[in-house]
């Protein structure tokens, strides 16, 4: 079956991160932000992909050959592209950030470009603000193994020239140090102003101005760049017994002494200095790549913005939501009607407002949430804590296999069992990756009722202005009954509900998505319009694939829309002519998942949490849930249909913009999306109807 390697298929969507940083029409600053989500999705690249093909080079021969790739032909194809794109990535700095930063008189200085009056403020800087936060490592014969920190930046010196106190020549040496980035507060340092010019040097060039005064014995002393990426897969899946917390706190530490994934050196390092590198770390030279002078591009986050509002993108201020009250009672307005909550052009406040009402509502008995990534001031927890200081039973499923945020989801979660709120974990196996939220209520002459949230985002007020996301508020009596049969399982996998509503994974989501997918292949073979809207952050999972290429070749007409991986290749004559593909990305990360099926006129709207990966479908817990509301669902579609006319941002499979024809208007979703949301008026809902798919080009 014809796909795309999922890694490479990756490759292509941090390509399309670079393009956002080639884009003259994005604002000068952002543009600089996206250099910096670039190298940070290559760090992560690195320390878990690169990593993991590596370890599977080095399976047994008979073991290899039963994988879908092969290891050491992947490893070289992905390695290439990445040089590719290391290399378009320097020519994108060089040739087009720091002439545009020029134009707007911003000067990013080296160490030779400056003059002398800067360069004597430069070392009165470092003098008085850096030299005493370095503390330089020699390697020579007394020091038996370096070990180098996950992501830190090296400043590695190379001395040698002049005589000693006994005119002997001064042996040649190699000296490392760790470059004091969070100590001096960041990597960039402003000089003063001249005029209307305002100027900036890398932390990395001061310290090559002070560098003959650290070493003022030696006559020639060269400074280079070098940065580790270790490998970050914790493996913990593969576990099955013992304590959890206890492994995510060995993996933890693991993961700072992880196995190298890429050394990336300056080329200009001399060779006597990369090899005592490799002497003292046991760094191979399978892990060297080469970059440029300078690494860790995501410290250009914390690239001066000097007041200009023209430097980033105009303000987009959270909106209030038309159907849910901006005071008063939340829970109230949710038993009325069902509410959909589109963050982050809707504010997310209402999320922990609802949280903090049950906290403070007698009524209230419980609350169940599901917790995946939280952020590090959490409001969404706190609201928790209020809640069970009250006397609310709170239960709280938290993952600690997230990825990078193991260690705040730990600290939430010990920080809630002190409180008195039941924590629970998911099994080894399995990653609990829903986002569900359930209220219990006790009402007048009622037995108890459920108020349910259910959304494709995390309960994380950070990521909620960063990522696009979908979020339902209902008492709908069938879903949140079904939200309570899925906590219930959740603290006892034995108890796997019958479930009429939800689609949830491992057990359902799978068969639920191809008996929709084979209702509408039937459709196409009776001649009656049969189609498939999906959008998603990844689709990879082979079996998905191959169903969908049944399904084109049936007649169904299918258009994704997938921001990242995306393995299937759209487009092919007797394979997948039927589907057409494309992606965004621009100012926010699309992350709301959405599959849209025509049903024979009744259109079915799921809005979920789980992408098309095998990992979503098999090995985690995932909910994909109606749209039961006509109004809702009409809104849904309209913004989906922003999407598919997008001519701005989309791309096709290949990366080439879908740039609008002749006389055709521009149309950028986001910036739509934000401005139809901020027209809707209190208590209105969208009339227009939803386009169809067309068949696909």
């Amino acid at each position: 079956m014809k796909t795309l390697s999922r890694d490479l298929s990756w490759l292509r969507f941090n390509a399309r991160v670079l393009q956002e940083a080639q884009c003259a029409e994005v604002p000068l600053l952002e543009r600089l932000k996206f250099l910096a989500i670039f190298s940070s999705n290559l760090d992560e690249f690195f320390k878990v992909r690169v990593a993991t093909i590596r370890r599977l080079t080095k399976l047994k021969k008979k073991t290899r050959a039963q994988l879908d790739e092969r290891p050491k032909r992947l490893l070289r194809a992905v390695l290439a592209e990445v040089d590719r794109q290391q290399e378009a990535f320097g020519a994108t700095f060089r040739e087009m950030l720091l002439p545009a930063l020029n134009q707007e008189r911003i000067h990013l200085l080296n160490e030779s470009e400056l003059s002398d009056p800067q360069r004597q403020w430069v070392l009165e800087y470092f003098r008085s603000q850096v030299r005493d936060l370095l503390s330089p490592i020699v390697l020579d014969e007394t020091l038996h193994h370096l070990f180098l920190k996950d992501q830190a930046v090296y400043m590695a010196f190379f001395l040698a020239g002049a005589r000693g106190k006994k005119g002997k020549p001064n042996a040649e040496r190699v000296l490392l140090m760790e470059l004091p980035t969070k100590r001096h507060g960041g990597r960039f340092v402003r000089l003063p102003d001249e005029g209307a010019a305002r100027n900036v040097i890398f932390l990395d060039d001061v310290i090559r101005v002070g560098a003959a005064e650290l070493f003022p014995e030696y006559e020639q002393v060269q400074a280079h760049t070098l940065k580790l990426s270790r490998d970050a897969e914790l493996d913990i899946e593969e576990e099955v017994s013992g304590n959890l917390m206890a492994k995510i706190r060995s993996s933890l530490g693991k993961r700072e002494t992880g196995y190298p994934a890429r050394l990336l050196y300056d080329p200009e390092l001399p060779q006597e200095v990369l090899q005592a590198i490799k002497d003292k770390t046991g760094i191979g030279d399978e892990e060297l790549v080469q970059g440029g002078r300078y690494h860790n591009f995501r410290d250009f986050f914390g690239f001066p913005d000097f007041d200009e509002a023209t430097f980033s993108y105009p303000e987009w201020p959270a909106l209030p939501h038309p159907t849910l009250p901006r005071t008063g009672s939340l829970l109230d307005a949710i038993a009325r009607r069902d509410h959909l909550l589109h963050p982050p052009y809707q504010s997310f406040d209402y999320v922990t407002r609802l949280l903090r009402e049950a906290a403070d509502d007698p009524a209230v008995t419980e609350v169940h949430i599901t917790l995946y990534r939280v952020a590090k001031k959490s409001a969404v927890t706190k609201a928790l804590l209020k809640a069970a200081k009250k006397g609310k039973q709170v239960t709280a499923v938290v993952e600690l296999k997230a990825r990078f945020d193991e260690e705040s989801n730990l600290y939430w979660a010990e920080k809630l069992q002190r409180a008195g709120v039941r924590v629970m974990f998911s099994p080894p196996e399995l990653k609990v990756h829903s986002k569900l939220l359930l209220i219990t209520r006790r009402e007048e002459s009622q037995a108890p009722r459920h108020y349910a949230y259910l959304s494709t985002g995390n309960f994380n007020e950070a990521t909620a202005t960063l990522y696009t996301d979908h979020g339902l508020f209902t008492a709908h009596e069938g879903l949140t009954q079904e939200v309570a049969a899925v906590f219930d399982y959740l603290l006892d996998l034995r108890r796997q509900p019958t479930l009429e509503h939800l689609l949830v994974a491992p057990f359902g989501l799978r068969n639920g998505l191809y008996k929709l997918i084979e209702r509408e292949m039937r459709q196409a073979r009776k001649g009656k319009e049969a189609y498939i809207l999906a959008k998603m952050n990844s689709l990879q999972d082979l079996d998905m694939i191959a169903k969908l290429y049944e399904a084109s070749q049936a007649g169904v007409r299918i258009e994704l829309i997938v921001r990242g991986i995306a393995c299937l290749l759209p487009g092919q004559p007797g394979l997948s002519e039927n589907i057409s593909q494309r992606g965004i990305v621009d100012r926010y990360l699309e992350h709301a998942r959405v599959y849209v099926f025509a049903n024979g006129g009744e259109e079915k709207v799921y809005v979920s949490s789980a992408d098309w990966m095998t990992r979503n479908l098999d090995r985690r817990i995932e909910v994909a849930f109606p749209l039961l509301d006509e109004h809702i669902r009409a809104e849904v579609r309209h913004l989906l249909d922003l999407q598919r006319q997008d001519n701005v941002k989309a791309r096709d499979f290949d990366n080439n913009y879908l740039l609008p024809q002749a006389g055709q208007p521009r149309i950028r979703a986001q910036e739509a999306t934000y401005k139809w949301l901020k027209g809707l008026k209190r208590q209105a809902a969208p009339r227009k109807a939803a386009t169809r798919p067309k068949k696909a080009e």
